[in-house]
């Protein structure tokens, strides 16, 4: 038996089996996965195309990894494989420039914070459906399908020396290490003169804080961009049911906003998303200062470029570097 959740004016429909239950958090002590297969309908932001997606059980050890059923391919979640971080993340395959999957974040996010180390994520199209443009409709997914711990040791990534990009904007983002074996995250974000204008929010991951205080802050954009990003081919699925658009001082969605520094808490989300394309949870520390996902996923690719960075931990298993190389754990 299936029953259906729409979400409001999008005309998207999440399916879930019934009986389902919340995934629990606790020490990183082993591997977890999905207990069942679970998928939805929606629209790609960018694409504008309907998709199909489904989130499967992952074989233990496998990572997650992007399928994509039109094409028969599958496409790792590494920061590696990023191509594009022009306003979303989006990986590719090498040698195969028709294989790949945009607006990867939101869905990254929510089985990182759910604690979902294995899972293969099928889709039919080019991109992950936008939903309402935040993680909480993947976090429902994930709590319906339930998850259950797989026999082996989950790995970690320790950060051992502090990291820093930044870009010729003033934006910056940095790991350090962390003398607690946590993740913990503090943002702020600048708009200047418009609704959303400078933001901050610093606080610790866990899915109790991912789901409270994170997961349905939505994605945003300012209205005197919308006409551009459309005659690029950009945002071709974007509406005021997926998306908070701001033009200058007002708020041009009629319901306004789900909390003040809805802003703020998205772009952390994006963090949390963009961050776990390392392939392991991180312990650490992250700050930045108008970061996106250009700098967040040039942060990974620094930290793994010194094997003094960083040191895998948490038992037996293996952390994937950018260059594909497996570090015995």
């Amino acid at each position: 038996m299936q029953f259906g959740l729409a979400l409001a004016g999008s005309g998207q429909q999440l399916h879930a089996p019934a009986g389902f239950g919340a995934p629990s958090y606790g020490p990183a002590l082993v591997r977890r996965r999905l207990k069942a297969s679970i998928g939805c309908r929606g629209i790609g932001l960018h694409s504008g195309r309907r998709i199909s997606l489904t989130l499967h059980p992952g074989e233990l050890g496998s990572g997650i990894v992007f399928h994509r059923s039109d094409l028969g391919l599958d496409i790792p979640a590494r920061h590696d494989l990023v191509v594009e971080t022009r306003l979303c993340t989006q990986i590719g395959l090498p040698g195969h420039p028709e294989a790949r999957v945009g607006t990867i974040e939101h869905v990254m996010a929510a089985l990182a914070a759910a604690g979902i180390d294995d899972a293969r994520v099928e889709l039919d199209g080019p991109e992950v459906p936008i939903l309402d443009g935040s993680a909480a409709p993947f976090l429902f997914l994930i709590d319906c399908a339930g998850t259950v711990e797989q026999f082996g040791a989950r790995r970690a990534i320790e950060v051992l020396r502090s990291v820093r990009v930044e870009d010729k904007h003033g934006a910056w983002a940095e790991l350090s290490p962390n003398v607690e074996p946590a993740f913990d995250v503090d943002l702020t974000i600048d708009f200047g003169e418009t609704a959303i204008g400078r933001q901050s929010l610093a606080l610790r991951i866990s899915v109790e804080s991912f789901r409270q205080e994170l997961a349905d802050a939505r994605t945003f954009t300012l209205a005197e961009d919308v006409a551009r990003l459309r005659a690029a081919g950009l945002a071709q699925g974007g509406s005021l049911d997926n998306a908070v658009v701001v033009d200058g001082p007002m708020i041009l969605n009629p319901g306004g906003l789900r909390r003040p520094d809805e802003f703020v808490r998205h772009k952390l989300l994006d963090v949390v998303g963009d961050l776990a394309l390392a392939g392991a949870p991180i312990t650490g520390r992250f700050r930045g200062h108008r970061s996106g996902h250009a700098l967040n996923n040039q942060l990974l690719l620094a930290l793994f470029s010194d094997r003094r960075n960083w040191r895998p931990t948490g038992g037996h298993g293996a952390v994937e570097t950018q260059t594909g190389k497996r570090v015995a754990a």
